[in-house]
């Protein structure tokens, strides 16, 4: 029986450590934006919701059209090298929107462009995010290591949504993009010292970008676990963008106290994340693409607590559920492509994943100011719960999503000693050798040895 106390040894390797470090910092800055960045905008002089749209689309589009080139990017380029660009990028946006806030010269144009800056990084950095993972931890420990990165995560979106409803309170919305930009920049510099070796990426032949994405294609295509909740995530997002991004902070300002109400209750979704690491560390379902669409059943709950007008703690309560089935899902979701996908092609698919799901959003955060002035934006946030229900209800149908079966992780459950011995063979190994390697919790033979045996079959 493995335990947490083993779970976290896991960040005793310095590479694993690394990357949970600038991750966790990461988030922690773009966990200032939201609230920042949203009633920032809304406070301009004669801002209305659909400055807020604008704004706000501008930063998703970007992030949806470069989407599959960051995929190619990241299967041609070492991870580590992808994830270093696109959160220095990121740093560069919030700089700017920090400036132009804190000077007080905010035309929506240049607001726009340096929110598109922010989407293209993220679109740098997304599908290098589920790739390194196998080039940093054995294939045994992938759910293990997803896990702990969703803790990070998650604790850095809590206190960096408490502060950032403090700081826009207390100083202004400027402030807090600013010291997103600070986290940026400390994440990309401690990227930047991982240095996966290149005999840990799959050597391939170099294909041009038109091929490569049509490899990326016949991989994504040919499971239908895979393309079926991307689908379902198109529209769930789209839904959830809306709510999330333009008619939740609406509601909150009009009806329950502003910047600090909306912070509340995005940081009940940040704890419920937390609570369902401590979930996934112990969860070994035996479908989990089951599962996990399952639980994307109850996640439109804050919505429609906000439609019908709850009360802010109801309401923050359902976002705690919402975060814990969102974490759930997320965990699961990793690890299985992160087993199913060849690492050669393990970005470009994520790519695909990433730009199915959020394709729709832009349109989300572009219709929801207009459907917010002609409907009201409570009923409006009701259709988007109602939308998340019927979607997610209807991939459950797909004999792909509730097939699919995890493989075997007895390994997974003994003790490492145990393990450690049939991985290495008999005899000294010198300091620095493959056998070495092995102790310090990476794969000695990189993550396309173990991808062989973790393929699906058929």
């Amino acid at each position: 029986m493995h335990s947490f106390r083993r779970d976290l040894a896991l960040l005793r390797d310095r590479r694993f450590a690394l990357l949970f470090a600038a991750r966790t910092i990461s988030v922690l800055g773009s966990s200032f934006a939201p609230v920042a960045l949203a009633f920032g905008v809304l406070g301009l002089p004669g801002a209305t919701p659909r400055t807020l749209s604008t704004v706000l689309t501008a930063e998703s589009l970007p992030m949806v059209v470069f989407m599959l080139v960051g995929g190619v990017i990241a299967d041609r380029f070492p991870r580590h090298r992808v994830m270093m660009a696109g959160d220095g990028l990121s740093a560069v946006a919030f700089f700017s929107l920090a400036a132009m806030m804190l000077t007080g010269w905010t035309p929506v144009p240049l607001l726009a462009a340096a929110a598109a800056l922010s989407g293209v990084a993220m679109a740098v950095l997304f599908p290098a995010l589920t790739g390194i993972v196998p080039d940093v931890v054995p294939a045994d420990r992938l759910q293990t290591a997803n896990a702990l990165l969703g803790l990070g995560v998650n604790s850095s979106r809590v206190a960096g949504l408490v502060l950032s409803g403090a700081t826009v309170v207390l100083i202004g919305g400027g402030w807090a993009l600013a010291v997103s930009g600070v986290m940026f920049a400390v994440a990309a510099l401690l990227v930047a010292a991982l240095r996966l070796t290149p005999a840990e990426r799959v050597a391939g032949e170099r294909h041009s970008v038109l091929a490569d994405l049509r490899g990326g294609w016949r991989e994504f295509i040919s499971r239908q676990w895979l393309w079926v909740v991307v689908a379902q995530f198109s529209v769930l997002v789209m839904a959830a963008q809306a709510a999330h991004g333009v008619l939740g902070p609406l509601v909150a300002k009009e009806s329950l106290g502003g910047a600090a109400a909306w912070s509340a209750v995005l940081t009940g979704e940040a704890v419920g994340m937390i609570l369902g690491v401590f979930l996934a560390l112990r969860l070994r379902p035996r479908r989990p693409i089951l599962l996990g669409t399952v639980l994307t059943v109850p996640t439109g709950l804050p919505y429609l607590l906000l439609g019908v007008g709850a009360p802010l703690w109801a309401v923050v309560a359902g976002a705690v559920v919402m975060g814990i089935c969102f974490d759930l899902f997320g965990v699961l979701w990793n690890t299985t492509m992160q087993r199913e996908i060849p690492p050669a092609s393990l970005s470009r698919v994520s790519s695909y994943d990433a730009l199915g799901s959020l394709m729709f959003g832009p349109l989300g955060l572009l219709l929801a100011g207009p459907v917010a002035i002609a409907t009201g934006p409570r009923p409006a946030l009701v259709g988007c719960a109602g939308l998340i229900l019927v979607v997610s209800l209807a991939a459950l149908l797909s004999p792909g999503v509730r097939g699919l079966r995890a493989p075997d992780t007895a390994a997974e459950e003994r003790e490492p000693a145990e393990r450690t011995e049939e991985r290495e063979p008999a005899g000294d190994a010198e300091p620095g050798s493959p056998a070495k390697a092995g102790r310090s919790g990476t794969p000695a033979g990189g993550p396309a040895a173990a991808a062989d045996d973790l393929k699906p079959a058929g």
